[in-house]
């Protein structure tokens, strides 16, 4: 109710203020629902039929990413900005319906205690972060103002892990990470969401603003991902039966890499089959590593924390997602104000002002005459472009410093090892 409630609200927002604000309070209420729809697949489900419930629960992602994309591309061509946001308030209604007939009623009797205090750490912490790593680039890296964001995010961060050490009921035990395993499948999640929201942020910004899409267009050539993504998400249980998490999680990412490489060969006019493949391939290899990965959180845990671990799963997400956005919109913007400031110094006063994005270079080219317009609009998408491309090698990079910790952290233990040798050696005799 509180995501449909801040919805209505978005959609008449008449201000920045007012929309940031019913966005916060849509957080809010997706926090709320989010981890208890994999918790509930905890319980409903027994131990050997969890792992592929919740792969299938992963896929149905792709079903949202595709609906969602197309939808909101076709309701932005038709109607005010404001109609992706009452979609919102028509599902809703019909989840509450759906929830009241077909889930299970469950609850904690116990009722654990909250941790505002670590609610409140971790968002002014994770906060400060992502503001300094987006307004760097404009401010200057070593700015003051940058510096002493950072600084106070590592002083709050480090509190944080403190209190969460220290409180009896803590809002994320810091203790579950000593379990190799679950920290190689919240490591995966959220370097693999890092990577991918990052990633389509661009993306969607690439296909509008340089290839000149519509935002329906966009949303219909990002659909090859989600439907590969939706296919392969719940044939992953049964690859991890066969071949071991470790192998199908670290290849996945590997295969991330390789498609975040395919991509990375983008170029001004665009290729759109080639752009295709490469979203294709990142689709099947983030399959192959989210959907274990987030099962693995689920059951290494006790069945009494399976909203926890769910609760974990998600937030691993949204960190790594607002992160990956902050990060990589971050290191695109200062390459692309390197290509293009030298390219605007002959042109009127007005076009330096397309330093600060391609949609501030192509909203000027607007008011300048023709060949002005028609150099500047080329200047600043060839510059996107290539720092577009450079970023792109930085996700690659990421992806495989993932595929390399996550095989590292599900390594055998050093005993099974040790163990088997003698059995090997009896078995050649």
């Amino acid at each position: 109710m509180i995501f449909g409630a801040a919805s209505g609200l978005a959609v008449f927002s008449g201000s920045s203020g007012l929309l940031i604000t019913a966005r916060a309070a849509m957080g809010v209420g997706a926090a709320l629902v989010m981890p208890a729809t994999l918790s509930v697949l905890a319980h409903v489900f027994p131990p050997s039929e969890r792992r592929r419930a919740i792969a299938v629960w992963a896929g149905f992602a792709g079903v949202g990413v595709a609906s969602g994309g197309v939808v909101s591309g076709w309701l932005l061509q038709h109607f005010w900005w404001g109609s992706v946001f009452l979609i919102n308030v028509v599902v809703v209604a019909v989840a509450l319906v759906a929830g009241a007939l077909l889930v299970p009623s469950s609850h904690d009797e116990r009722r654990p205690a909250l941790d505002p205090l670590g609610a409140l750490l971790s968002m002014a912490g994770l906060g400060l972060l992502i503001y300094a790593i987006i307004e760097a680039p404009n401010r200057g890296w070593l700015s003051v103002r940058t510096l002493v964001a950072f600084g106070l995010a590592t002083v709050i961060m480090g509190a944080f892990a403190a209190w969460e050490l220290r409180v009896s009921e803590p809002m994320l035990d810091l203790r579950f990470f000593r379990n190799p395993r679950f920290t190689a499948a919240t490591s995966t999640i959220t370097l693999i969401f890092f990577v991918i929201f990052g990633t389509i942020f661009l993306l969607t910004q690439y296909l509008q603003l340089v290839l000149g899409y519509s935002p329906l267009q966009a949303g219909l050539r990002v659909i090859p991902w989600a439907l590969a993504y939706m296919l392969t998400a719940p044939m992953s249980a049964r690859m991890v039966e066969r071949w071991g998490q470790r192998v199908v999680v670290g290849g996945g990412l590997g295969i991330v890499a390789l498609g975040l490489a395919l991509l990375s060969r983008s170029g001004v006019h665009g290729d759109y089959p080639l752009l295709a493949l490469a979203l294709v391939v990142m689709a099947v290899g983030q399959g192959m590593a989210t959907a274990p990965s987030t099962g693995a959180i689920v059951v290494s845990l006790p069945l009494d924390k399976a909203g926890v671990g769910s609760a974990i799963n998600d937030t691993t997400r949204e960190v790594g997602g607002a992160l990956g956005v902050a990060v990589f919109g971050s290191v695109l913007v200062s390459r692309y104000h390197l290509d293009v400031a030298h390219h605007v110094a002959g042109l009127p006063a007005a076009a330096h002002h397309a330093i600060a994005s391609l949609g501030a270079a192509l909203q000027t080219a607007k008011g300048l005459d023709g060949t002005a317009a028609a150099h500047l609009t080329a200047v600043a998408r060839r510059g996107y472009v290539h720092a577009f491309d450079q970023t792109m090698v930085v996700t690659v990079a990421v992806a495989l410093f993932a595929s390399a910790l996550v095989s590292w952290l599900l390594r055998p233990p050093k005993e099974t090892v040790e163990q088997s040798e003698p059995a090997l050696a009896v078995e050649a005799a």
